[in-house]
Parts: C-alpha cells; sequence; structure tokens
C-alpha cells in the first residue's frame, strides 16, 4: 500500500532563515529556544520546573538533529538519540512567512509575489474597504480596525461589541482580514455571511486570508474563542498536490484547517476537530481507513494559535510533549509503502516580542517502514516535500522542488 501522510506542526520552525532579517526576525528559533527555557530551568509544566524538553519520540524521528543541522548548535536540553527516520531542514521561497504562503510551497507551489498587507496604524484598513463592508453586509459600524492579538481585542472590545452589534475587524503582520464576533449576540451564521462578502472586498488589495474568529462568553475575563473559526482564503492560482492526487483518483483526506488554506481545491473528504489531540485522533481514524494512493494531510492548529501567537512558552512545550507521547500510536498503524512527513509551515517563537509569525526554516522529517535514516541536508525549497511525495503517489512533478524519495528510499 503506497500512501502518504503529512503532519503540519503549524508554527514549529527550527531556526531564523537567512533573509529573517527582512522581516525583523533575526533570532528567531521556535524550536531552540523553547528547548534553551525548557533546559534553563524558565518553564513550569504541571507545577513541575522543567531542565529539558521530554520529546523521545520525535527526537528518535530526527527532530533535534534537523534542528542542529539548521541551527548550527544542538539544541540545549535535549539527548542525541539515535535517528530512525531522515531527517533535514527546509528553506522557504515564497515570499512571505504565512500560512497559505507556506502551506502552498510543500505542496509545490511557492508563492513569488508579495501578498497585499495593511499598515501598523490606526485604522489600519482603507475607509473604501470598511464603508463597503458597512454597507453591503448591513452593519452598525466596525470597532477595532487595527493591527492587534486576538484574543486581547477580544476582551477589550467584546463587551462593546455586544452592546453595538458591530463587529470587531483587525490585522497581523500577515496579509489578513479577521472579524470577530458574538456567536450568539451577533450570529454565526451572519459572521460567516459577513466574511463571504469582505472575501470579495479584499480581492482590491490582494489580501490572502479572510478569517472569521466567533467567540462565546459575556464579559471581558471570560470571553473565549471557539472551534468554529473559519478561513477564507484565495484559491491557489494552480494545481497543488492535492489536485494532483485527487484527479488521480486517490482520496485527499483535509484534517483541521487544510481544506480552508486550499479554499477546498483537491480536498475530497474533510475533516474538522477542535484541538491537537483531537485533530490527532481524526488522523489516526483516517489512516485506519485510507485506500491506496491516498494523501492525509493534518495541520496541528494549537502551537501556533494558541501558544506561538500568545507567546506561551510553557503552553507550547507542553502541546509538544503531548504530541510527542502519542507517536507511537501513529507508528503503530503504519502499512508498508506509507511515508509520513512532519514539517511546518513557518515559525512563530514565543521567546520572541510581538504576536507574529517569524522566517524560520521548517523541520523534514520523513519515516514509515522500510524509510532510510539518512541526513537530507537543507533543502532549498519547501516544495521539495510536495515533488517528494509526487512521486511517492505516482502523480506528475511540478519542477518547483527536487525530490529525495531515492534517499529515503536507499
Amino acid at each position: 500500500m503506497t500512501r502518504a501522510i503529512v503532519l503540519m506542526m503549524d508554527s514549529l520552525g527550527i531556526g531564523a532563515s537567512a533573509d529573517a532579517h527582512r522581516f525583523g526576525d533575526e533570532g528567531a528559533d521556535t524550536f531552540g529556544n523553547i528547548a534553551k527555557q525548557c533546559a534553563e530551568g524558565n518553564v513550569e509544566i504541571d507545577g513541575e520546573a522543567r531542565s529539558g524538553l521530554k520529546l523521545p519520540n520525535l527526537c528518535t524521528l530526527g527532530l533535534a538533529h534537523a534542528a542542529a543541522a539548521s541551527r548550527g548548535s544542538w539544541p540545549v536540553g535535549l539527548p542525541q538519540l539515535e535517528p530512525q527516520g531522515a531527517w533535514g531542514y527546509a528553506v522557504e521561497q515564497s515570499a512571505g512567512k504565512d500560512t497559505p504562503s507556506g502551506h502552498w510551497e510543500m505542496a509545490g507551489l511557492p508563492v513569488m509575489t508579495d501578498w497585499g498587507y495593511f499598515p501598523s496604524a490606526t485604522p489600519c484598513f482603507p475607509s473604501e474597504l470598511t464603508d463597503a463592508l458597512i454597507q453591503k453586509a448591513k452593519l452598525n459600524g466596525l470597532l477595532g480596525n487595527c493591527h492587534a492579538s486576538g484574543t486581547a481585542i477580544i476582551d477589550e472590545l467584546g463587551e462593546e461589541h455586544i452592546r453595538s452589534s458591530k463587529p470587531i475587524c483587525y490585522t497581523s503582520a500577515d496579509s489578513v482580514f479577521q472579524l470577530a464576533a458574538h456567536e450568539t449576540h451577533f450570529g454565526l451564521d451572519r459572521l460567516y455571511a459577513v466574511c463571504e462578502i469582505a472575501r470579495k472586498l479584499v480581492d482590491q488589495w490582494n489580501v490572502g486570508r479572510v478569517i472569521a474568529r466567533p467567540f462565546l462568553g459575556q464579559k471581558s475575563d471570560e470571553f473565549f474563542r471557539t472551534e468554529n473559526r473559519r478561513d477564507y482564503t484565495t484559491p491557489p492560482p494552480s494545481a497543488t498536490l492535492l489536485d494532483r492526487v485527487k484527479e488521480s483518483g486517490g482520496d485527499v483526506i483535509a484534517v483541521g484547517k487544510i481544506s480552508d488554506i486550499y479554499a477546498g481545491q483537491g480536498v475530497t473528504d474533510q475533516v474538522k476537530a477542535s484541538g491537537n489531540m483531537a485533530l490527532f485522533d481524526e488522523t489516526l481514524n483516517a489512516i485506519r481507513t485510507a485506500k491506496d494512493g491516498s494523501l492525509i494531510f493534518t495541520n496541528f492548529v494549537d502551537f501556533d494559535m494558541l501558544y506561538g501567537h500568545r507567546r506561551d512558552i510553557a503552553g507550547y512545550a507542553a502541546a509538544l510533549e503531548v504530541l510527542d507521547e502519542r507517536m507511537p500510536e501513529l507508528l503503530a498503524m503504519l502499512n508498508s509503502g506509507d511515508v509520513v512527513i512532519a514539517t511546518a509551515d513557518h515559525g512563530c517563537d514565543p521567546t520572541m516580542p510581538g504576536h507574529d509569525h517569524t522566517r524560520e526554516h521548517v523541520p523534514v522529517l520523513a519515516f514509515g517502514p522500510g524509510v532510510t535514516p539518512v541526513d537530507l541536508g537543507q533543502r532549498e525549497s519547501f516544495a521539495d516535500i510536495g515533488e517528494t511525495l509526487a512521486e511517492h503517489l505516482g502523480v506528475a512533478p511540478f519542477g518547483t522542488g527536487k525530490s529525495f524519495l531515492s534517499e529515503i528510499f536507499s
């Protein structure tokens, strides 16, 4: 049986890219800096001050080796275990450090032109956009209109939103227009409808995503975002790995927000779940039933959404350890011919100031029955992943990267 499984550890960068200075991200190293904080006893997990990250399974698959190769030194506090999978790291060629760019590039489609971004000013959105949205969506107005952390701006403006019924709009360093609204006071379906209108309007500014951010609670210290987030993404301009697999007759099982990131293109089965462990459960369910020639693609969003953007070092470390504990379950379910690639789409270093993604290398860990433990070195593009899985699944190559399939099955 020949299947491919991608485990996207959203935001788990392993060292600043050579061009990180262009993004103000010098010194960014999501995984290395978390490991360092744990090793120095600065992180408590379940009331225990850690003397190091506990990741025996991911390190056995080559994560620490990949990080060492990327950053030039061994991550502090991690054991030097003999890898049982292939390991390396990839350099992003896309112009941005956003979610669609990272995902599309690793599916064979680097994004070489800049997205449209909004200035770090208040108001940050052009009046032409906000006035049109208010008019077309029949809104009382908009709150926010600034760069903000999603949780912070809900705490700040949530009560006013409930009183006024005005949605909260905000952005970040990504190419994104985000709308937050209360699920019951404003209405979830109404929020989605407003976001669909916004999606059409922001095309004029070449914006990558409109994101619906529903929340619940009655006052500022009780508000919380729900699992009903929805991303409205610009469709990829040409075929990705997902399209090629679907066209060949294979199933493309998109777990988590993967379908949203690719605007549904190339997806045959969409599986939603809330939280990394629920996403892991659904990944195992997919592996249990997926047919030959299938692609299972899971995004573990908590690393980025809950811990990276919120600069929660302890939460990020704990989430890594929980994922690590469950890896043997996945390994035990693999069939002969299966290939798993664990990777990331960008960084989001919780030790850095601000709340934005960081421009970093990403790990490339390949494993499965018959995969040779080998150093894959520096991959010049995330697209090497797409080329490798295209060759593995027997679909047409893209010519945007270099397959390493022969290396892992040497």
